[in-house]
Parts: C-alpha cells; sequence; structure tokens
C-alpha cells in the first residue's frame, strides 16, 4: 500500500479525520483540488460539542484564543433564542470562529502530526477490492494511481467520491433560495422588527414570502446580508452572484439598496437537503458534506463533519492497525447516520419557519411560546449544539451510550480533569484497570465522583458501573470497542 488511507478533501472535516488517523499511527494522505485554501466562510461557529472535543485531543485553547464567546443562538429567526448558558457543560457557549480559521487550525494541526497533504490534486476515478482501493488522482503534472487501505470522501456536497463509489443521495428538493453577501452599508439599515434577537436588521416581506437580513459580524463595520426567497427562481446554484444582483434584491424587499458597498463575498445557496444512503461502501467511506447536506441554520454542518470525523477516526485506525473488526468499522454508519437524519429534520423544520406566509404565522407563535418554555429550549439547545447526542449502545447503566462527563479526578498529582487523559487519542478506562488492553486504554488511577467508566476515544461512554459486580459486562465492553486483549 501507499499509504493507509485516502482522505478526498481538504476542509475541516479532512483535515480533522487526517489529524485523528495520523495520532493512531496511521498513514493518511490528503488530496485537496484547490490549490488553496477557499478565502471565505460560510460557518461562523464552533459549537459546544465540539470544542469538548477538541479539548479531549488537548487542542482547544487553539481555538478559544482570541474568539468571542456566544451565550445564545437562534433557532428558525423566533423572538425567543436558544440559552447557550443552561447547557450542562464546562463550555455553555458557542464560538464565533471563521470556517477559514478553523480550517488554518485543523490543518497545522495535521501538518504538526506528520500529515502528507497534496492540494491542486482531484480525485477522477477508483476502484476497490478486498485487499484495497486504487485511486487514480489528477494533478498539476498529470494524471497518477494511488493504492490505500480505505478510502474517506470529506469533498462536499458534490461529492466525487461518493459518485464514484455508487452511494445515492436522496434528500429534498430546493423551496427557499438565498442571496448572501458579507459586506459595508453605508446606508441605514431597517430595524429587524420580529426577526429574532440575532438579526437586529432586516425587514420581511409577506406579501412576496421574502425577507431581508443584516447581521452584525465581530469585524468592525460588516455585516452578513441574506435576501430570503420562497418558490423564487434564480440562476443556477453554481453561478457567481454578482453585485448589481444582490443589490437589486436588497433594494426589491427594502425600496433602496441601503448603501451596500465593500462587498467581501458574495454566494447563493438553497435549502436543499440530502443525506446517503450509507456512509460506507466497502473500503470508501463519507465523512461531513459528502454525506449530509443542508440548509446552514445554526452552523450544524461544519460540526458535524468533525463529529463525523472524531467518530470515525480512531475506528478506521482499529481496522488498519489489524484489532478493529469490520463490526466496530461498520458503526461509523449505524450511529452517525442517525445523528444526520436529526440535523436534517431540524434545519427543515426552520427552513419551514422561516417562510413568512401569514398561513405560518400562528406555527411560529406556537414555536415561540414553546421556546419560552426551559425544557423545550434546553431540547432545541442540546440538539443544535450537539450535546444531547447518545448512541444507541448495549448496556444497562443511564451513562452507556452518552457523552462522558468530564469530572475532576483527584490524583497524587492534584485534581485534573478526565479530558486531560485522552489526548493521545487512545479509550480511557476510569476506576478499574484493563492491563491487557493497555495499548488501546489508558487506565485513570484516582478518585472521582460517579461509576467507573469506560470511554471510546471519541468521548462516549460504551460501559459504566460496578467493575467487580459486572465482571463480564466490562470485559465485553473492552473486546467490543477495543478488539481482542494483548
Amino acid at each position: 500500500m501507499d499509504y493507509d488511507v485516502l482522505v478526498v478533501g481538504g476542509g475541516p472535516t479532512g483535515m480533522m479525520l487526517a489529524a485523528e488517523l495520523r495520532l493512531a499511527g496511521v498513514r493518511p494522505l490528503v488530496v485537496e483540488r484547490l490549490e488553496e485554501p477557499y478565502a471565505f466562510s460560510k460557518a461562523l461557529g464552533i459549537h459546544a460539542r465540539s470544542i469538548e472535543l477538541l479539548e479531549l485531543r488537548g487542542i482547544h485553547d487553539r481555538f478559544l484564543d482570541g474568539a468571542p464567546l456566544l451565550s445564545g443562538g437562534h433557532f428558525a429567526s423566533l423572538p425567543v433564542g436558544l440559552d447557550y448558558q443552561a447547557l450542562e457543560t464546562r463550555h455553555p457557549y458557542g464560538l464565533y470562529q471563521k470556517q477559514v480559521d478553523t480550517e488554518r487550525l485543523l490543518t497545522a494541526r495535521a501538518e504538526e502530526l506528520g500529515t502528507e497533504i497534496r492540494r491542486g490534486h482531484e480525485l477522477t476515478a477508483l476502484a476497490q477490492d478486498e485487499d484495497g482501493v486504487t485511486a487514480t488522482i489528477t494533478g498539476p503534472d498529470g494524471e497518477y494511481r494511488v493504492r490505500a487501505g480505505y478510502v474517506v470522501g470529506c469533498d462536499g456536497g458534490r461529492s466525487r467520491t461518493r459518485k464514484l463509489a455508487g452511494i445515492p443521495f436522496p434528500g429534498q428538493e430546493p423551496g427557499l433560495a438565498v442571496l448572501m453577501a458579507d459586506a459595508e452599508f453605508s446606508g441605514e439599515l431597517p430595524k429587524g422588527e420580529g426577526m429574532g434577537p440575532l438579526r437586529p436588521y432586516g425587514v420581511i416581506r409577506r406579501d412576496l414570502r421574502a425577507w431581508f437580513s443584516a447581521v452584525p459580524l465581530f469585524e468592525p463595520g460588516i455585516y452578513r446580508a441574506m435576501v430570503f426567497r420562497y418558490d423564487h427562481v434564480w440562476p443556477d446554484r453554481g453561478l457567481p452572484v454578482t453585485e448589481t444582483e444582490m443589490r437589486e434584491a436588497i433594494t426589491e424587499l427594502v425600496g433602496h439598496d441601503c448603501g451596500l458597498t465593500g462587498i467581501q463575498w458574495l454566494t447563493r445557496l438553497t435549502d436543499v437537503s440530502r443525506q446517503a444512503e450509507r456512509y460506507r461502501e466497502g473500503r470508501v467511506l463519507l465523512a461531513g458534506d459528502a454525506a449530509h447536506v443542508h440548509f446552514p441554520s445554526g452552523g450544524p454542518g461544519l460540526n458535524m463533519g468533525l463529529q463525523d470525523a472524531m467518530n470515525l477516526g480512531w475506528k478506521l485506525a482499529a481496522a488498519v492497525n489489524g484489532w478493529g473488526t469490520a463490526e466496530l468499522l461498520d458503526t461509523y454508519h449505524t450511529e452517525r447516520h442517525p445523528v444526520g437524519q436529526t440535523v436534517l429534520r431540524n434545519t427543515r423544520t426552520q427552513c419551514a419557519l422561516f417562510d413568512p406566509d401569514p398561513r405560518l404565522d400562528a406555527v411560529r407563535e406556537t414555536f415561540t411560546d414553546l421556546l419560552r418554555i426551559d425544557q423545550v429550549n434546553r431540547h432545541f439547545t442540546g440538539l443544535g449544539s450537539a450535546l444531547d447526542v447518545r448512541y444507541d449502545l448495549p448496556g444497562e447503566h443511564p451513562l452507556t451510550g452518552a457523552r462522558m462527563p468530564d469530572l475532576d479526578v483527584l490524583t497524587p498529582d492534584g485534581v485534573q480533569r478526565l479530558s486531560g487523559y485522552f489526548h493521545d487519542g487512545l479509550g480511557v478506562l476510569a476506576g478499574a484497570a484493563a492491563e491487557r488492553w493497555k495499548d488501546r486504554v489508558t487506565a485513570v488511577e484516582g478518585e472521582f465522583e460517579g461509576p467507573a467508566m469506560l470511554v471510546r476515544p471519541d468521548g462516549y461512554v460504551c460501559w459504566a458501573g460496578d467493575p467487580d459486580a459486572d465482571e463480564a459486562g466490562l470485559d465485553l465492553a473492552l473486546r467490543t470497542w477495543f478488539g481482542a486483549p494483548l
């Protein structure tokens, strides 16, 4: 094999996955068709669960450094926002972080660990057999072939990898068209009455089933401006947006262009939503937007990609390193596909609520009332932040399948957080011993409140309880998630 894993796509998902593979001693090659990183950012935030995952690897401070913290979010821009500070986490906030900066930091992490990255190289064909995958790559110097044990498509919604693997991508056709610009405004912006706490400027045109909003970004004087139109035909998604088109779209809704100037970026998007039927086809797997696309309300896309990579990385490394079973690798699909379904349902719901059709006023008012109920607000906040993701794992203890509580551990060297034991990318066993799995599981020696726990490298509990009373259950969990013992 030339490489253990070929990662197609060098965005945040691909770089997160490559870093996870290198941490486990696997040799990945990342190929990215763009010669330079994309200069603009559709995604602007990192959710609480993603920050927790970065903390498991000891790199979250790089992302927190100088980045503004967000105390709340929105659900379909309804008047009642989501309260991040009510979340049960050490990171009860969202992080304002541009996608370009997230990608830069993750690329640096992958390079630190020794990842080979080839920019300006594009996957054009692949063929798999029982032993591996042969990929045809086109680069600046022509076409060549790479032999790898596995290929992971992290190459976006129009994934070439997914198409070459023959994986269907069914979903919902668009009913919403959006123009978006990061720009300045020299004129007066209309007050965004009824548009929610995070959209202070804008106007709703119920007669046109359309609205305009301008949200101030953290760069002085820069706004993210968006024009929403329902059942409206605009040019093909792939065509560039012109300044004239954006100016005319704002003028139609507001009556003037609000002094649109200093345009940094223009793009168009729709509410098309699709999900791959399966995330694995033999030795080809999908992660991030290659596996699921949806409207970016609340910013789940980038975060879900990072979480896909965290779930897949250690399992794929286990397969490469010889102790991971086919059944273990299959759990990537069985665990992450339902998460994708939930996110698509969430974003589709928000797109329905965005529609200013007067016939939907009662629905929006009902949802607004519901969000005032603490438990309901907590539900949608947990859903949007991914803190409530729970996998259907075998075991009776309430913690099994849930994300690990980041407990304080009293050790001879002082108090340490449980999250600090995951920096090497191994599993962690707190409150018990597993000597025969010491190459794959770190034992925590110290005192803490709560039951003994076996935690996977991605931070999810796969066994909890009393190791003396449930010795067989612990042994089974170790074999299931960490292979046969030494």
